[in-house]
């Protein structure tokens, strides 16, 4: 028997819930879907970046992923299941593992110098470090950071100053840690904070790459801030064009010092900043859909051999204090960005590799499903074109030939758990919701035309547009119902079930014919054109609930069923 081969992976997209879900480290990045991490590597004969591996072994959403900054080819990660995972990534196998943290760790971090360390929190803390190599195993907990009064956002430990420590949170303020020093906690709120009982959650923190104190924060409402954590004190707010932009994600460009770039929540607007101003030098619009994470490569992939040789003094400087002024930016804003790769995720999933230096994307992954598929189907009338329904509440169609999202609908619908294609050249496809009912979606006007409710707030497991008769669809749900309805809404039948219905198929040859499964192990045909609410046949067999019915295209009155019993029968 031929064996099946894999021609293509449409892979997922990046979850928009947790922070830290995007990381990068040399010529790999990384990014999470909610069970799964995906990492790309520079393939150097055709400088692209490929799939390289998917990890999955979390079984719950995944918080955040971290980079380990001494040895590429470890990372560890993060999940809802209280665990902890080091990732080998050139062996694709995971190294080291820790159960039961207590409390979902939200943030992840390798503790700079010691590269057997790696410190996680929840969100009241307090920081725990694991330490998972070494003559000692074990957990310990940080000596000061801990009994907080604000939730935790996000930490970050200083990549020189060993040591040093910083946490953002909830509330919009910062609290810093270094060894010898008195311990700072909730320190340098926004100023417009200052007295109330606000909540401005942290949204990004990174530390001055070329300076021990100096850190750039920035906060979901008030924009973003350069502070110096000794004198803790504002340095420099930053301005942004609009009152409506805000920021979802920052990141220093190490090529450029002084330099850095943000993403906006709201639109996929990527600005470029320099310490020394307090307005973006530029900004593109890349996506219609707002940012969620950014994270800029250290060395730019291609054109390496145009590396630009640093100036020894900026050794002793920090961002701030370059005595070089940025270019002052002529009618035509035409200044050279820096070199360098930004990896973009955005809200809807989509994943990019921004040249900012050429200002094209070298790689962008549109679009893609967040959460577990549960319904696939080719287009009847175009075998290239293939739809996706998936819990992220969208269904998404699919050019297989080069393996991009092409459209995707509106979304909100809860769970998608099934889809049809309209036959013939209709393009519209129904969808079939955990709670809210079904809905046919227009591909081409790219909106919902119709909705049905027959079935209440009960989950609809299945839904067939008949090929044979355009008006018709059917459905059936966990109420124990088939339904067929004409496409305005009419009901023609309703076919009650003892248990609930799972599947349900139309005949190819004969119109007026349609089989369901149920959880009651037994497979129907129903007749349509007798008036009788009783089936024609019944099937028995099955030794568990029949999850799918499929009529053969090719010979009459030939049907399978698969079911939870690990069968399928014909």
């Amino acid at each position: 028997m031929a064996k099946v081969k894999q021609v293509g992976l449409l892979a997922a997209g990046c979850q928009p819930w947790n922070k830290d879900v995007c990381a990068a480290s040399g010529d790999r990045f990384a990014y999470c879907a909610t069970l799964a991490i995906y990492i790309y590597q520079l393939d150097q004969q055709y400088n692209e970046f490929k799939l390289r591996s998917i990890m999955s072994e979390h079984k719950k959403t995944i918080t955040a992923i971290s980079w380990c900054p001494d040895n590429p080819d470890l990372f560890a990660s993060a999940s809802a299941d209280n665990l902890l995972i080091i990732w080998n990534v050139a062996e694709k196998k995971a190294v080291a593992r820790l159960d039961n943290t207590k409390g979902v760790p939200v943030s992840v971090s390798w503790c700079w110098n010691s590269a057997d360390g790696l410190a996680f929190v929840s969100q009241r803390g307090p920081l725990y470090i694991w330490a998972y190599r070494g003559s000692d195993p074990g957990v310990t907990v940080h000596k000061e950071a801990h009994s907080f009064l604000s939730d935790i956002c996000l930490f970050r430990w200083h990549p020189t100053k060993k040591g040093k420590l910083v946490f953002g949170h909830t509330d919009g303020s910062l609290s810093i840690f270094q060894p010898g020093s008195k311990s700072q906690k909730h320190v340098l709120r926004p100023e417009s904070l200052e007295g109330t009982d606000e909540e401005d959650p942290v949204s990004a923190l990174e530390w001055d790459l070329l300076s021990t104190d100096y850190l750039l924060v920035s906060n979901l409402h008030n924009g973003i801030r350069l502070v110096d954590s000794e004198a803790l004190a504002c340095i420099t707010s930053f301005c942004f064009p609009s009152a409506a932009a805000s920021v979802q994600c920052l990141a220093w460009v190490p090529s450029a010092p002084g330099m850095f770039i943000t993403g906006d929540s709201q639109v996929g607007v990527l600005r470029i900043w320099n310490v020394s101003r307090s307005t973006p030098l530029d900004s593109f619009k890349l996506k219609k859909t707002g940012f969620h994470a950014l994270h800029v490569l250290n060395s730019p992939p291609a054109k390496k051999a145009q590396s630009s040789c640093s100036p020894s003094k900026s050794q002793h400087t920090s961002s701030t204090s370059e005595a070089v002024p940025p270019p002052t930016l002529s009618q035509n804003r035409s200044f050279s960005l820096p070199p360098g790769h930004a990896v973009c995720c955005f809200m809807d999933g989509g994943v990019g590799l921004y040249d900012m230096g050429a200002k094209k994307w070298d790689f962008l992954r549109d679009l893609g499903h967040v959460e577990t598929i549960f319904d696939c189907k080719f287009k009847p009338d175009d075998p290239n074109l293939l739809a996706t329904a998936s819990f992220d509440g969208t269904i998404k169609i699919w050019d297989t030939n080069t393996l991009t999202a092409v459209s995707t609908s509106p979304g909100n619908e809860g769970v998608v758990y099934s889809l049809s294609w309209a036959p013939g050249d209709l393009n519209c496809i129904a969808g079939a919701t955990s709670r809210n009912g079904a809905f046919i979606w227009d591909v081409r006007k790219g909106k919902i035309i119709t909705r049905f409710n027959e079935h209440g707030k009960n989950g609809i497991f299945c839904i067939s547009w008949s090929h044979k008769d355009s008006k018709r669809i059917a459905t059936c749900s966990g109420d124990g119902f088939c339904i067929v309805r004409t496409i305005d809404g009419k009901i023609l039948h309703k076919y009650k079930h003892p248990a609930a219905v799972f599947g349900c198929d139309w005949s190819q040859n004969n119109k007026d014919m349609i089989a369901t499964g149920c959880e009651d192990k037994n497979v129907r045909v129903y007749y349509l054109a007798t008036s009788s609410d009783q089936p024609l046949k019944v099937f028995t067999g099955h030794l568990a609930k029949v999850f799918h019915v499929r009529w053969s295209p090719l010979r009459e009155g030939i049907l399978c069923s698969g079911s939870d019993d690990g069968t399928v029968r014909i």
